[in-house]
């Protein structure tokens, strides 16, 4: 894995001070990736399109991935038409402020994406392929395979919807969410990714794809990622999920350093191993959170048994517990975690998901990835920390003193703010 060192830093600043330069490395700036819920218009609140405005969201994402498109017999399938097609918009919750015409072909998500693309067309929109893993086994059989990628560019790319619904170039391309092919996949997940690049570079140059990976390529049963590399533009990787619920034992859900866990440093470390280039990576960042109940008291409540909630909440959510429940945070990892003397909550916080995404620039990673933007706060006190972490300098050693070592575990701490 490519290591952050003093040494070549420091060369490198000086090099800059010389030549009157900002000290990067003059490739291109990392991208911001975020993922929409479909499903966001039937929260409480709702989450629409027009909150990506609102929150001030839109101006700082690259890419927007649209969760979600499903596949159903082996082709593209819209995967909810309520949302995504039929949803009439009133002038309160549309993008441009007016309200759909009741009797247009195209109302819903879909359109209201076509109205966010005319006020930020730097944002690149990306349909996310999800569904069961048999599903997508089956549309990558050699026998399914050109037909399947053939039907995902008709509908999504030109932009063939439904009878009478025809609105090409609200997507960029595809982001890919198999999870997880099985053994006898291994071929064919490489096979549909090249057969997706093969089609997409015919319809038009510039279309991206990207896939979520997992947070271990041993998942995926021998899939050569350094032949995945070649073909995608990025690697989303779902750095989440290391602990949760299916444990009795509280812990962080998302650490970027842990010895208690998986961690999201020792996965990008793993796809490097794998042979896939940094700069092809997006350092996955969740905006939400798991609980505990009737947790012991130890530690603060970290690492100690408890009775697990099986439901994730929002960061929204956790921010209203914040007043009653004191915060602690691991010195190491800078995760976050809550503890009221009996509930236990592991979460991200502004501090923490900006201490990831400096790490994404420290590491040159490709960028960084947030599930999912309808989480957020209202404000976006979250994408806005990771934004913030993502473009601004880095913190510049002491020339003249010894340069502080990075942290490489995630030993508890108990800081307390």
């Amino acid at each position: 894995m490519r290591r952050f060192s003093f040494f070549p830093f420091l060369v490198s600043l000086l090099f800059s001070s010389v030549m009157g330069m900002a000290g990067t490395s003059g490739g291109p700036p990392p991208l911001l990736v975020g993922y929409f819920p479909q499903w966001g218009i039937y929260n409480d609140p709702p989450y629409f399109v027009k909150d990506l405005i609102t929150s001030g969201s839109a101006p700082l994402l690259d890419q927007l991935n649209y969760a979600q498109g499903f596949i159903v017999n082996a082709r593209c399938a819209v995967a909810d038409p309520n949302a995504d097609l039929n949803l009439t918009y009133t002038a309160a919750n549309s993008v441009d402020g007016s309200t759909d015409n009741p009797a247009a072909p195209l109302r819903g998500s879909f359109h209201q994406l076509q109205e966010l693309k005319k006020l930020y067309p730097q944002i690149k929109i990306l349909i996310s392929l999800e569904g069961k893993a048999p599903s997508f086994a089956e549309a990558a059989l050699p026998e399914n395979r050109a037909a399947f990628v053939s039907s995902c560019i008709d509908m999504f790319v030109r932009g063939h919807l439904a009878q009478g619904a025809n609105a090409p170039g609200i997507f960029d391309g595809f982001d890919l969410d198999w999870e997880y092919p099985q053994p006898d996949d291994v071929p064919n997940y490489l096979a549909l990714l090249e057969e997706f690049r093969k089609q997409l570079n015919a319809e038009r140059p510039g279309l991206r794809l990207t896939i979520a990976a997992g947070p271990s390529p041993h998942m995926y049963h021998g899939v050569d990622f350094a032949a995945v590399a070649k073909v995608v533009d990025l690697i989303g990787l779902m750095n989440y999920d290391y602990n949760g619920p299916w444990h009795k034992e509280t812990g962080f859900h998302a650490p970027l350093y842990s010895e208690h866990s998986g961690s999201a440093d020792r996965t990008v470390q793993q796809y490097e191993d794998a042979g896939v280039p940094a700069e092809k990576l997006l350092l996955g960042i969740p905006f939400y959170g798991y609980s505990w109940s009737a947790v012991a008291g130890e530690n603060h409540g970290l690492f100690q048994p408890g009775q697990p909630v099986y439901q994730d909440r929002p960061y929204r959510y956790i921010q209203t517990l914040i007043a009653s429940s004191t915060v602690y945070r691991d010195p190491a990892a800078q995760a976050p975690w809550l503890f009221d003397g009996q509930t236990f909550w592991t979460y991200e916080d502004t501090v923490s998901a900006r201490f990831k995404s400096e790490y994404a620039q420290k590491h040159q990673l490709g960028g960084v990835m947030v599930w999912e933007l309808g989480e957020d706060s209202s404000d976006a006190l979250l994408l806005k920390a990771v934004h913030t972490g993502l473009r601004d300098p880095l913190p510049q050693p002491q020339v003249a003193g010894a340069a502080a070592a990075q942290p490489s575990s995630g030993e508890s701490g108990t800081a307390k703010e």
